[in-house]
């Protein structure tokens, strides 16, 4: 009788844990668009700062992360094209970092308030929580923060490699892995 009880007050206490959700660093990914075929070419960014609070909650935790991304440490996997997007899309309009923090989050979406070129935007994103970790996606349009200036030179730099098109929908990414204290 004494192992009922015990059990039964084991799973009514564990039904009411608290957990802090919680985080040390975020990884931001993008795939850009070359061709008419509209080819993918993708990478990260090695040099972030991330600033997210423990909180009690998925959510509560995505609504105070920020980052902030170092353009030139650009990462798709080829040195020569790292260059190349850092002098003839990043500094062709002086951009030297991009940030953003999430705004909200809830049901699956989030809106992530992006900044670059001077200018913030809010772009809806979809997340998931997965084998420990946060995965949001969204898409992004050049022209919202006025970069068609860099897109032009990319396109101009590598216009036999794209094929004369360079898209100005870039798709977006972030992973957060995420540990969680429940007592």
């Amino acid at each position: 009788m004494k192992a009922i009880i015990l059990t039964g007050l084991l799973l009514a206490s564990s039904a009411f844990a608290e957990c802090t959700y919680y985080s040390e660093n975020a990884k931001v990914t993008w795939k850009a668009f070359k061709t008419y075929e509209k080819i993918g070419v993708g990478g990260s960014f090695d040099r972030t700062v991330f600033s997210p609070k423990s909180a009690k909650t998925v959510e509560e935790f995505l609504s105070q992360s920020r980052i902030t991304i170092e353009t030139a440490s650009v990462n798709s996997g080829n040195a020569g094209r790292d260059a190349t997007l850092v002098s003839s899309f990043f500094k062709v309009q002086n951009i030297d970092t991009i940030s953003a923090k999430i705004i909200s989050a809830k049901e699956a979406k989030a809106q992530v308030e992006i900044t670059m070129n001077g200018i913030s935007k809010t772009i809806p994103m979809s997340y998931v929580v997965q084998e420990g970790k946060i995965v949001g996606k969204g898409v992004i349009d050049l022209s919202d923060f006025s970069m068609l200036k860099s897109l032009q030179s990319i396109n101009t730099t590598c216009f036999t490699l794209h094929a004369g098109k360079t898209w100005q929908d870039v798709e977006i990414a972030f992973e957060i892995p995420i540990a969680n204290n429940c007592y």
